[in-house]
């Protein structure tokens, strides 16, 4: 468990940290070109967490901009956008990889960020009864006319990060995602950091 300094999250994996109310949190992509799948649970409560859908009602918008806040699914703020020194291309769209996902694309027992979610949160002694919808950081997927979707290679350079401001105490899950089989990883995952700052 970390409450400030750096968690490197191995290319694959995912960790989790604990950051208190007005502290800020930063994703860095060590090596550029990675997405990853973040999380975030109230720490007196995990069943609250950040949500994608929620925010959006909020926001009006597919991502906030640096200021906004990301809610959770019972509407309260949760974390702030701070900062963001990446081309800006972050998702809330896409659900979280999952073993079902990596089934269907005829490669059982790949890692997923639904797993890498599970394993972070039981280093806490936390738990969670569902996956929720990440926030894609660095995740390039354009809504084209047509409302199609295209998933495209993240074109983040290393050591772009985006940072977000604790609204309340709150654990913060990263997964360095581990998809090889749709491009959106480039070459293939590599490793990230978390920075509390």
């Amino acid at each position: 468990m970390v409450t400030m300094g750096r968690t490197m999250v191995p290319a694959g994996e995912g960790r989790a940290v604990r950051v208190g109310a007005g502290r800020r949190v930063r994703v860095v992509d060590v090596e550029g070109g990675q997405v990853g799948d973040l999380f975030a649970f109230a720490a007196d409560d995990p069943r609250e967490h950040l949500s994608a859908a929620h925010t959006r009602s909020v926001t009006s918008r597919l991502f906030p901009q640096v200021g906004e806040s990301f809610v959770t699914d019972r509407r309260r703020p949760i974390l702030t956008l701070a900062g963001d020194t990446s081309p800006g291309s972050h998702d809330m769209l896409i659900a979280a990889c999952d073993p079902a996902r990596y089934a269907g694309l005829g490669a059982p027992g790949h890692a997923s960020c639904a797993q890498n979610l599970e394993s972070a949160l039981a280093e806490m002694g936390l738990s969670t009864c569902t996956v929720p919808q990440p926030v894609n950081v660095f995740m390039r997927i354009p809504v084209e006319d047509s409302g199609r979707l295209r998933w495209l290679a993240a074109e983040s350079r290393p050591g772009d990060a985006i940072t977000f401001e604790a609204a309340m105490d709150c654990v913060v899950v990263v997964s360095a995602c581990p998809q090889d089989l749709a491009g959106i990883n480039g070459d293939g995952p590599t490793p990230m950091a978390i920075d509390v700052l």
